[in-house]
């Protein structure tokens, strides 16, 4: 089976590109992302601090997660409940940053990523794929773009699905992403000696559609 892992901060595109690279290529795409976010969502549903380690840490036991497909595209499920339109807020965001954090919910959901990888084609994108997910994965890459460029992206994603915010809480979320995301003792994000740097601050999305699609080809083709 071929694993593309596609690592970067919040607002690189990732999921959107990932999800458009898959499609084309014909491999299963994976946003671990979203497991995150299903975790941070059943804390705040039910009142927990997403910092209180012990209160998640038990919570987990109460927890099942599944990635489903509905033509073409991931649902999650929290418990039986498809909750995907539901775990794209900015507070979501910043739970899902801080549980990602915990060591015993990177374990919780780590076998889930890489059972999927041992039967499928696929791309999965994340912060920790190329490093700790899936580090023997044929393709790496590292999706980036610069931090106020990467804030306008998720602004434009939020408005279009009916979410109501403003851009300066925007950048503050995804600048206090990166912050926990590059600098949490577990699994931090970086980019992997291996991974192949894409920066898409002057790309449109068809450009970095194809500028990803470039790096697969050249890899896979080599096997």
């Amino acid at each position: 089976m071929y694993a593309v892992a596609i690592d970067g901060p919040a607002g690189a595109g990732k999921s959107t590109i990932s999800r458009a690279v898959a499609q084309k290529i014909g491999f299963l795409y994976v946003d671990t992302g979203a497991l995150y976010r299903a975790v941070a969502y059943d804390m705040l549903e039910n009142r927990i601090d997403p910092s209180d380690i012990h209160a998640v840490c038990e919570r987990l036991a109460h927890i099942t997660v599944r990635l489903g497909y509905e033509n073409g595209d991931q649902q999650i499920y929290l418990n039986g409940k498809n909750i995907t339109e539901k775990i794209r807020t900015p507070q979501i965001s910043a739970a899902a940053s801080t549980v990602s954090s915990i060591g015993e919910v990177r374990q919780f959901l780590f076998s889930l990523q890489q059972d999927i990888a041992r039967e499928n084609h696929i791309i999965m994108d994340g912060r920790d794929i190329g490093t700790v997910v899936l580090p023997n994965a044929q393709v790496k890459i590292y999706l980036t773009a610069d931090v106020e460029e990467r804030a306008r992206r998720r602004f434009v994603e939020l408005q279009q699905k009916g979410i109501h915010t403003d851009f300066e809480e925007v950048l503050a979320d995804v600048k206090r992403r990166d912050e926990n995301d590059m600098n949490r003792s577990i699994a931090p994000l970086r980019q992997a000696p291996d991974a192949v740097l894409v920066n898409t601050s002057h790309l449109n999305f068809d450009q970095s559609v194809r500028a990803v699609l470039a790096v697969i080809e050249e890899r896979i083709g080599r096997e």
